[in-house]
């Protein structure tokens, strides 16, 4: 083997190795999930020469320079806020979901009107509307971090694979019976995974558009799924009450993960793919070891439904969002509840973290969205100006974008009810 390069990765920091091996290039990398500004870089060094024979000697000196580049990039405070950049009146029918592609350059939204259409940040152009499906575009994704794919899932029962640069149909993929909910890209970009109210789930190829498997077992409507950050299993979570873990070469069912009294909102793994996290209607999150099944921690606190959990970057911290209008976040470590986010007077449908793991977003249907510091769990903003509920809200990968969507409705459109209303707001020194 033959070091040829590194490539450093900030979130979560990483360092990646190119290396050539039998005459193929080939990457591997050094996960540095627990760095700090502080962390000792002479110790850390040593650790990663033991494990890893690609750092020589000779190598240490640039091993060095890109551990203090990250724990400058982890040391850096970030105290600006947010100001309103865009705001789109995008669909003539309610969106479903918005999405950015990694560097969030661009975004994607899905409406009740049977399309998806892509925009540049920047700009607020419209890049390209995709046209084809006959119901309503619900799940919606890009192939991060390529972004040159979407896969758009629908209530016509089918999936389509779309070209980001030209607005093309790359693939319809059919076989379910009912409406697809979720989906999802595996890391390497080679399969898209569908979820469906058929209690199914599927594996499409996207260079043939063929069904590779049908994942069976569940009893009820699969509602969110999600790969490990490897590619090599699927999570799936059903109105049945219980979770699966799937074996994605073979599509055989590795573990069901049973526990929660009511049905499953949303399932996540973890970056180093150990750790799944679900949340439920039964007002809990569960936290279950991948290579068991065992559950290792149930979080409770909420006094309503749990509507969205999420990981940090890292996989350290755990945040849950519920209808009860707060939020919590836990240590995935010794799942204590470091802060709880209390301000909103609605229902919080969608959490999620900045990829420095410093802040929380929550969308609500109090019409606003909210950033919070994650160790105090102080409010440090608050995001107005829609009229009616948010129901969905994303950071881009740097952190220094948000988007938000709702609908509300306008007068004096005659039989056209409502309108989809995305706002964009960016960071101000």
């Amino acid at each position: 083997m033959k070091l040829k390069r590194f490539l450093l990765r900030y979130y979560p920091p990483g360092i990646i190795l190119e290396y050539e091996k039998g005459g193929a290039l080939k990457t591997k990398s050094i996960d540095l999930l627990d760095l700090s500004p502080e962390t000792d870089t002479e110790e850390l060094i040593s650790a990663i020469r033991k494990s890893e024979p690609l750092i020589t000697a000779s190598r240490v000196d640039q091993v060095k320079l890109l551990i203090v580049r990250l724990q400058e990039k982890l040391g850096q405070q970030d105290n600006r806020r947010f100001c309103l950049f865009k705001a789109l009146q995008a669909h003539i029918l309610p969106l479903t979901n918005v999405a950015f592609n990694k560097s969030g350059s661009s975004f994607i939204t899905g409406s009740y009107d049977r399309t998806c259409k892509i925009w540049d940040t920047a700009s607020g152009e419209e890049l390209h509307t995709l046209e084809g499906h006959r119901n309503v575009v619900y799940a919606i994704a890009f192939n991060n971090p390529y972004g040159d794919k979407i896969a758009t899932g629908s209530f016509d029962k089918t999936c389509r694979l779309w070209s980001v640069e030209t607005g093309k149909c790359f693939h319809t993929f059919r076989g379910h019976t009912a409406e697809i909910v979720c989906l999802a890209f595996n890391p390497q970009s080679t399969l898209v995974a569908t979820g469906s109210m058929d209690t199914t789930a599927k594996l499409w190829d996207i260079q043939t558009g063929e069904e590779v498997s049908t994942l069976t077992g569940h009893s009820a409507e699969i509602i969110s799924l999600s790969f490990n950050t490897v590619g090599d299993q699927l999570v799936t979570g059903s109105f049945d009450h219980t979770v699966s873990l799937w074996d994605v070469p073979s599509g055989r069912r590795v573990h069901t993960l049973i526990g929660h009294r009511g049905e499953i909102s949303s399932v996540q793994f973890n970056w180093d793919c150990s750790l799944i996290i679900t949340g439920s209607m039964d007002k809990s999150c569960r936290v279950w070891e991948a290579a068991s099944g065992k559950c290792m921690a149930t979080l409770a606190g909420h006094e309503d439904e749990v509507l969205d959990v999420c990981f940090d970057y890292t996989g350290q911290l755990i945040a849950t969002a519920s209808a009860d209008g707060t939020a919590r976040v836990y240590s995935a470590v010794s799942y204590q509840c470091i802060s709880r986010l209390e301000s909103h007077e609605g229902e919080i449908s969608k959490i999620c973290f900045n990829a420095q793991g410093s802040r929380v977003l929550t969308a609500s249907a109090d019409k606003t969205a909210r950033l919070w510091d994650v160790q105090s769990g102080v409010c440090l903003q608050v995001l107005e100006g829609h009229t009616d509920e948010i129901f969905s809200s994303a950071f881009n990968y740097e952190g220094d974008t948000i988007i938000t969507g709702n609908m509300y409705p306008l007068s004096g459109l005659g039989s056209i009810p409502f309108q989809f209303s995305i706002k964009l707001a960016l960071r101000k020194m």
